[in-house]
């Protein structure tokens, strides 16, 4: 369960795992509410991989609003002003990609969080707080303890002080990103290899030892085994344009044999 927080996924953890997707391709209006029925806790917008602006995030925030599920923002880099705008448009949390010290995962709360917890850029009755009136004390708190803060473990530098970086205050989840890992350990892609099973092994007890979630994209359902057996919670299971792309083939792979039987 994600420790002190308020908000749909935070509420959602007290099941103990959250489950969702990544969006890479699918930016429709209804998008949301489909995952939603679907099942979904989040959705993993990615801006670090796609070039996506702030301006088709702020549709798609718009239409999460009101939704039972936290809509979650992959940004590029640290920068404060990347981090701020993407929570200003609603986001309830980051993903940063290669953290490798605790120093960097304390400036990403920092610049995640409102004050006396960061130094979050302050704005308010505009989209992260529905444009709604209130308190800005109030407000400040309300969004502090909603926003997720996720620090991925990608480099070997990350991996080697994985550990107090899972100890930092405001830190709430440790991702594994495995190819770009493996990459940095000089193993590119193999993912069978010892030294990165022993890495799968490490964040997932980093992030256990602090009472906080180790998180995963898993491709397929044995992948999503494979994680979850190691202890992963948190888990995307799959990208949206690949999962259209396996269920389309695999309904036109199962008619093409239907023809070939027919006409053979």
């Amino acid at each position: 369960m994600l420790q002190n927080k308020t908000g749909p996924a935070q509420k959602r953890s007290a099941k103990g795992y959250l489950l969702g997707m990544m969006v890479f391709e699918f930016f429709s209006a209804n998008m949301p509410s489909i995952a939603v029925a679907a099942g979904v806790d989040f959705l993993m917008y990615d801006m670090e991989h796609t070039g996506i602006t702030t301006e088709t995030l702020r549709e798609q925030m718009a239409a999460c609003r009101g939704l039972d599920l936290a809509p979650l923002v992959r940004v590029p880099s640290s920068e404060a002003n990347i981090i701020g705008q993407v929570l200003d448009i609603g986001a309830h949390g980051i993903m940063v990609p290669m953290v490798e010290t605790a120093a960097h995962a304390e400036k990403i709360v920092r610049r995640a969080h409102y004050p006396p917890e960061g130094r979050r850029g302050t704005a308010f009755s505009i989209a992260h707080d529905a444009f709604t009136g209130g308190h800005p004390v109030e407000k400040m708190k309300q969004a502090n303890d909603q926003t997720l803060v996720i620090a991925m473990i990608e480099t070997a530098e990350g991996l080697k002080n994985v550990d107090q970086i899972a100890a930092v205050p405001g830190v709430d989840v440790l991702w594994l990103g495995h190819f770009d890992l493996t990459s940095s350990m000089g193993i590119a892609g193999q993912l069978d290899h010892p030294d990165y099973i022993a890495a799968v092994k490490k964040i997932s007890a980093a992030a256990s030892a602090q009472n906080k979630m180790a998180g995963y994209m898993a491709i397929d359902k044995d992948f999503a085994a494979h994680y979850w057996n190691e202890g992963y919670r948190m888990l995307a299971y799959g990208l949206d344009h690949l999962l259209l792309k396996a269920a389309l083939k695999d309904g036109l792979d199962f008619i093409d044999k239907l023809a070939k039987t027919e006409t053979g």
